[in-house]
């Protein structure tokens, strides 16, 4: 509409035309057959609205019909189960009872049958019972009479049919007392003749009455007999052990205590394996726990007995204390500023005369002794607590690994055990792996007649280190093994990270004090080397440090990977249970990760000092040294002229070797007298220092040549600095090349011819990846112009 309302000609165009809007013929005609075609549309709709309806009426006829039917034959459903399924049912119900009745009779006939086997039988027990144990004196048909009794209900036996039945008049009394009285009989009996039988040490008999108990249903006094007598064997055996070395020699020295534990144990074991069968067999599955239990007990006693005299004996308490108040002396003294020397000399702090007292307050050969047998107990008694735990474990829940007993893990004899051996290993080791440590230092020498002089030949063989390495890596070993012996993982627990503790705190702080106080790297006027046997000691140190290295790793992996034919046992065989193995190998790569850190760690300072304060300052006139007096601003003509100077040789194509001799000369000079001395890697490490500063050098020089050089002489260049890449590489040593890539590079654009140069343009200079763009420019502008 238009702002004043009136229809606008838009409107009207919109507006759908009709017959009461229509204001033309034309119009009127269109509405008409729009009318027309909705008429036919509804029509049609219509009639098929009326064919449906058809349809449906006769379906709905169809099912007035079915429902007729439905209502008839419910009618006659109706009547027959009124009638004859109502009798049926009726008829049914009592058949069913009758039949539950006859079920239920039958079965009170034959409870009733079964009462009456079970009293005939409960008759026949008792009179033969009274029978057997009356002049015939039978004992296993007394008690086999009595197994088959104890297999009646009790309801029975105690029942008053059974009270009415079975008494007679040889044996009028109720048979559960009947039975009761037999029992106590013949326990009273077997126990006398049991006891006999030990005393005559007659085997066959011990087992005919130790068999019978358990017919009598007395298993319990049984294996508790049976129990007494074994450890009356225990402990016999465990007194001739202990009292065989009595007054002699033989207990003082030795393995005599450690022996005789190590027979009690197998004695115990014997008698498990050996008496284990029978037990089960004649008293059931799982009843030799029992007796083991009681052989414990003995073990308590026995091995308490041989612990308690083996440590007063070896005089354990008196060593202990000897050794919590030893103070290292040396040790400390050394780390102490009072004691820091700077002469070099090996052995310059070794004990003076009046330390002897304090060296000798601990017998180290004692404590070695009480170590080695300590390790063997431990290792016997780790093998016994494994063979206790399977042999006591439930068949019918047994694991791949049985758990260990309470009456194991409480056992008084395993607290002795922690007492008496576990804690006193642990403290003997600690002292015994750092006093030989520290004794090690005291002794310490270096390998005789080193020198730097390439001429004067080496008297020792390599790897050059001073005598401490191989005694200290002995112990290291030595101490790790017994550890590992005792098949304790506690102990291996305790042991291994404090031998980690003493290497790193004493060894490497020993070798650290060394380099800084004793061996530093340091010349006596400004200007010069320092003195050859100081360089020489300072590079052993480091030896000691990478080659002690290499000891703990190769001690560790023989312990982590025994190969076949190795004296080392598999962790998993020495620590059985579930976790234990891979608790110890973690331990162990624990300490051998640790130490190779902390000793990289000094190393790599070291190497260090060693090319500040011996290589670097004589790198720099070597390098001066072999470009002295070259010109490569020289012509060809010019060359020639020079040559036929020097040896009459007009022949040249501009290429010397003078430069590359000049620098082998001075760099075999410098580094094979060390390279001789330290162990590869680490003289790697001390190459690989001075490459990458030779390197820089280098191309500090190439760039001094800017404008300096024509284009004959940047080949000349190119080739006197790849001779010196090649001397410095030389032996294999090709990882070294990488430090001269740039110095390479800056040579290889100098000499492009200029279609190459356009190339390395356009590809984006990959060709000389490690230089800037500005330095491949300033590269390709080094090249004078010839005039």
């Amino acid at each position: 509409m238009t702002p004043n309302g009136h229809v606008s000609d838009h409107d009207i165009e919109q507006e759908p035309t009709t017959v009461y809007n229509a204001k033309s013929v034309s119009e009127i005609k269109v509405a008409l057959a729009k009318l027309h075609r909705q008429e036919t549309q509804v029509t049609s709709q219509l009639d098929a609205l009326i064919s449906a309806q058809k349809d449906l009426q006769r379906e709905l006829g169809r099912l007035d019909l079915f429902r007729a039917n439905a209502t008839a034959q419910a009618s006659k459903a109706r009547a027959v189960s009124n009638g004859m399924l109502s009798e049926a049912a009726s008829n049914a119900k009592r058949i069913s009872n009758s039949v539950k009745q006859l079920d239920l009779e039958q079965e009170r006939v034959k409870a009733t049958l079964t009462v009456a086997e079970q009293v005939g039988e409960l008759k026949a027990c008792v009179l033969g019972v009274s029978g057997s144990m009356g002049a015939a004196q039978d004992w296993e048909t007394a008690a086999s009479y009595l197994n088959r009794a104890s297999k009646i209900p009790s309801e029975v036996i105690n029942g008053p049919f059974a009270a009415r039945v079975v008494p007679t008049a040889e044996v009028p009394d109720a048979p559960a007392v009947t039975l009761e009285t037999a029992s106590e009989s013949l326990c009273t009996l077997f126990l006398r003749e049991f006891e006999r039988a030990v005393k005559d040490n007659d085997g066959a008999r011990i087992t005919r009455f130790f068999k019978l108990f358990p017919l009598i249903n007395r298993s319990d006094v049984g294996l508790d007999v049976y129990g007494r007598y074994v450890c009356q064997g225990v402990a016999s055996r465990a007194r001739n052990n202990l009292n065989a070395g009595t007054g002699g020699s033989q207990s003082k020295d030795g393995f005599f205590y450690a022996n005789a534990l190590t027979r009690l144990f197998e004695h115990i074991a014997q008698i498990i394996d050996g008496h284990g069968g029978l037990v089960e067999r004649h008293y059931g599955p799982g009843k030799m726990a029992r007796v083991i239990e009681r052989l414990q007990v003995e073990a308590d006693l026995q091995g308490g007995i041989i612990l308690d005299t083996w440590s007063d004996e070896r005089r354990v308490d008196r060593q202990l204390t000897d050794i919590k108040s030893y103070a290292f002396t040396f040790l400390v003294q050394s780390f102490m500023p009072t004691q820091r020397g700077s002469g070099g000399t090996p052995r310059a702090n070794s004990p003076a005369p009046g330390r002897g007292s304090e060296d000798e307050s601990v017998d180290m050969k004692q404590v070695d002794a009480l170590l080695n047998e300590m390790t063997l107990m431990l290792g016997k008694w780790s093998l016994y607590t494994r063979f206790i735990s399977d042999k006591s474990a439930d068949p019918s829940t047994q694991s791949e690994a049985a758990r260990m007993p309470a009456f194991l893990t409480n056992s008084s004899l395993m607290k002795k055990v922690q007492d008496k051996l576990m804690s006193p290993f642990n403290i003997m080791t600690t002292f015994f792996f750092r006093r030989s440590v520290e004794k090690a230092f005291q002794l310490d020498e270096q390998p005789p007649e080193l020198s730097l002089n390439p001429h004067k030949p080496l008297k020792s063989n390599p790897p050059h280190v001073t005598s401490a390495i191989e005694d200290i890596m002995y112990i290291v070993n030595k101490v790790l093994q017994q550890s590992l012996a005792t098949s304790q993982r506690p102990v291996v627990s305790n042991v291994i990270p404090t031998l980690g503790r003493v290497l790193g705190s004493d060894f490497i702080g020993m070798e650290q004090r060394k380099m800084r106080d004793e061996s530093y790297p340091r010349s006596a006027v400004q200007g010069q080397l320092p003195p050859e046997a100081t360089i020489v000691s300072f590079l052993v140190l480091i030896n000691n440090l990478d080659v002690a290295k290499d000891y703990v790793d190769q001690i560790i992996r023989a312990r982590l990977e025994p190969t076949d034919g190795s004296p080392h046992r598999a962790l998993e065989e020495l620590f059985p249970e579930p976790g234990d193995a891979e608790s110890v190998a973690a331990t162990l790569t624990a300490f051998s990760t640790s130490f190779s850190e902390k000793s990289n760690e000094l190393i790599a300072d070291a190497v260090n000092v060693a090319f500040h304060n011996v290589m670097k300052p004589r790198l720099r006139p070597i390098l001066m040294d072999a470009f002295r007096d070259t010109d490569y601003q020289l012509t060809r003509e010019e060359l020639q002229d020079l040559a036929q100077e020097i040896d009459g040789d007009a022949e040249t194509d501009g290429l010397s070797d003078e430069v590359r001799m000049r620098f082998q000369l001075g760099w075999d000079a410098l580094t094979k007298p060390i390279g001789r001395i330290m162990t590869e890697r680490t003289f790697d490490q001390l190459l690989t220092i001075a490459v990458t500063y030779l390197s820089r050098m280098i191309e500090k020089r190439l760039w001094t040549y800017h404008g300096r050089v024509n284009e004959l002489g940047a080949a000349r260049l190119e080739h006197d600095v790849n001779e010196i890449i090649k001397v410095v590489v030389k032996g294999q040593k090709y990882g070294f090349r990488e430090a001269f890539l740039r110095c390479s590079q800056i040579c290889m654009i100098m000499n492009m011819d200029e279609e190459e140069w356009d190339e390395s343009v356009n590809s984006g200079g990959d060709i000389a990846d490690k230089l800037k763009p500005e330095e491949r420019l300033r590269a390709r502008n080094m090249v004078k112009e010839n005039p």
